[in-house]
């Protein structure tokens, strides 16, 4: 929640009781990301719904609620942006790629972000978010580091791939 509120994103403890989610535990009303201590099943599963806030542009972001309508563009780039919130915070990628999501994909996820294959990070680079790995001759900027952990352009990744 610390790392959450430093990089600019408004994370909020909340009753969801009645609440209907999309990840249990989880929701998102103007803008903010609420959770719910004893319904959320997976805390990975809040820095994952955290780069889906953090990647839209700032007006998408403020006026975030419910569940995203999401391209395959928004979903990569959000699962890069938990890698690299994932690294910054020394957080074991089984808590981040559980097991229970990613639609049976977690265990390819942990394989490849562990061996340096990220899917992705162009998107990330495209917000001007990070640079390639090994490109920009300063590591600290490269993915996994980010320049910037939100999206402050008027870039938006769904109307780009419409």
């Amino acid at each position: 929640m610390e790392f959450l509120g430093r990089v600019g994103l408004d994370v909020r403890e909340a009753s969801l009781d009645g609440v209907k989610t999309f990840m249990p535990g989880i929701h998102v009303a103007d803008g903010r990301l609420l959770f719910d201590r004893e319904r959320l099943l997976y805390p990975g599963d809040l820095l994952h719904e955290a780069g889906h806030l953090a990647i839209v542009t700032p007006g998408r972001r403020a006026g975030a609620n419910g569940r995203f309508v999401l391209s395959g563009g928004n979903e990569i780039a959000a699962i890069a942006w938990s890698y690299a919130a994932a690294v910054a915070l020394q957080l074991d990628l089984a808590i981040l790629f559980h097991d229970d999501g990613y639609r049976g994909g977690a265990s390819a996820l942990r394989d490849n972000f562990s061996a340096g294959r990220y899917i992705g990070v162009p998107v990330l680079v495209w917000l001007g978010m990070t640079s390639p790995p090994g490109q920009s001759g300063d590591p600290r900027n490269e993915y996994p580091a980010m320049r910037s952990w939100l999206n402050e352009t008027s870039r938006d990744i769904d109307s780009a791939e419409r």
